[in-house]
């Protein structure tokens, strides 16, 4: 089950049931299934908050996710900051609703077991994030 929910924030105008869909043909065409994941939609103050409190960093990010995966099922809590996603947006030109399901895809690829942090695998992500992205067929 994939649950949507937001604090401090609106929830953002997406179709769950599509983008539900989605997420799962993406966790699939990794060979996994979706499990319990959990969104939070929050704002920067917030999500500096989790990063200060989970992961010891104080600095702003557009998404934090926790992996609790078992196996090929994917279950995890993914907080993302709606306040960098518009920042991020429009910094690198792009359509908010893009940038946003790009960081809502981006959690999951995590929990697929794709990382971005080392050498070469941003460049790694960034491929997997615009495939998932070609496989996107709603438009907001």
């Amino acid at each position: 089950m994939i649950t949507y929910s937001a604090e401090g924030v609106k929830m953002p105008k997406i179709k769950k049931r599509e983008t539900t869909a989605w997420i799962r043909a993406v966790a699939a065409s990794y060979g996994k299934k979706v499990g319990e994941v959990g969104y939070l939609f929050c704002d920067d103050e917030k999500i500096l908050e989790v990063n200060n409190a989970y992961l010891g960093h104080d600095y702003y990010t557009d998404i934090i996710t926790f992996d609790y995966c078992e196996g090929n099922t994917l279950n995890g809590d993914i907080v993302i900051s709606l306040d960098t996603i518009r920042t991020n947006a429009e910094k690198f030109g792009k359509d908010y609703d893009e940038e946003l399901h790009r960081v809502i895809i981006h959690g999951i690829l995590h929990l697929c077991g794709i990382n971005d942090k080392g050498p070469g695998e941003r460049e790694i992500m960034e491929a997997a994030e615009n495939k998932a992205l070609a496989q996107l067929t709603i438009k907001n």
